[in-house]
């Protein structure tokens, strides 16, 4: 019995490894985040790529920007300790944009070196662009990973026709329609409405305000005669008291 149980503990903890094994670089592929935005819109995008060899660094990164859907405008944001190349030219035949303009040339790739991504860690290169076309439903930007031992892993597969992941899916935007209400056709965000401040409600006036609007005039008869009604109420209370304190005698 003792064998059994110890044959059986042996085999579920090898499916597990497995299993653990499979999974790990399914969460390790070279992803675009947010993987979502709208069409039309300006958006940040942020290439995160993780370094996937316990005994090399990656080195460089080098991704292909769509040439069929063109973005206008790209620009990046500096690296510490990695150098930025953008490279521009023609593209394989003129495009019409959604403003009806024809687009010859535009960014055609944008490569990162120079810096290091270690073991266990990852680095994100962002980058804005924009407008988003809107006639597509995505945008893929396939991607080569080079490590310091001079191996490239090129991120460049398409979905599979199951659904299923493929071994390296190329980086993909999902491009949806903008909810009504939430931006232009440019992607603008509309003015948010300023709400009217509210009228502070108006402080009934004291006694010691009121008291002084009537002397104003130099006029002293409210002054006196709340101070007259002070007196008296303070000879009632101390009336009472007295009485209380006979009947308490007594």
């Amino acid at each position: 019995m003792t064998s059994y149980v110890r044959r059986a503990a042996t085999v579920t903890a090898g499916a597990l490894a497995l299993t653990i094994g499979l999974a790990v670089p399914a969460l390790a592929h070279v992803t675009v985040n947010p993987g979502t935005a709208e069409k039309g819109s300006w958006t940040k995008l942020a290439f995160r790529v993780p370094n996937e060899r316990d005994n090399a660094s990656t080195t460089k990164v080098e991704v292909d920007f769509p040439t069929d859907n063109p973005l206008p405008f790209v620009s990046v944001r500096p690296v510490p300790g990695w150098d930025v190349k953008i490279t521009r030219g023609k593209l394989p035949k003129p495009v019409v944009s959604d403003a009806g303009d024809t687009i010859t040339e535009s960014v055609l790739k944008i490569t990162w070196s120079g810096g290091k991504v270690g073991a266990g860690q990852f680095q994100e290169f962002e980058v804005s662009v924009g407008p988003l076309p809107k006639s597509v439903d995505e945008l893929a930007f396939p991607t080569v990973q080079t490590y310091s031992n001079g191996e490239a892993v090129k991120w460049a597969d398409p979905a599979k026709a199951d659904g299923s992941e493929p071994d390296h899916p190329a980086p993909t935007l999902k491009l949806v329609a903008a909810e009504e209400g939430e931006g232009d056709e440019d992607g603008a965000a509309p003015a948010s409405p300023v709400a009217a401040p509210a009228e502070a409600p108006a402080e009934a006036p004291t006694v010691a305000a009121a008291v002084s609007d009537d002397d104003e005039g130099g006029n002293g008869t409210p002054a006196l005669v709340l101070g007259g009604l002070g007196l008296v109420a303070g000879l009632v209370g101390a009336g009472a008291g007295i009485t209380a304190l006979r009947r308490s005698r007594g």
